[in-house]
């Protein structure tokens, strides 16, 4: 995966899912998919629960939340 195509693979949509961040536009939060890879899950487990997802919206989905937490510290 293009290390900047995961991007567009991240949908915000106010009127979906309360605004949190879905894939594909589909209604599979990038909560739900963090929340079954902490509960142990691995990616083909993932891809059996929730069919409509690829490979690379997974990975998307970790590369959006790393890209979240990766912030600059201000040090006073």
């Amino acid at each position: 995966m293009n290390i900047n195509s995961w991007q567009s693979r991240i949908t915000v949509n106010p009127q979906q899912c309360g605004g949190r961040p879905c894939i594909r536009g589909m209604r599979i939060r990038v909560t739900d998919i963090i929340d079954l890879l902490a509960s142990g899950l691995n990616k083909e487990q993932i891809i059996e629960e929730l069919p409509d997802l690829e490979q690379e919206d997974i990975e998307a989905a970790l590369r959006y939340v790393s890209a979240k937490f990766d912030h600059p510290v201000i040090a006073a």
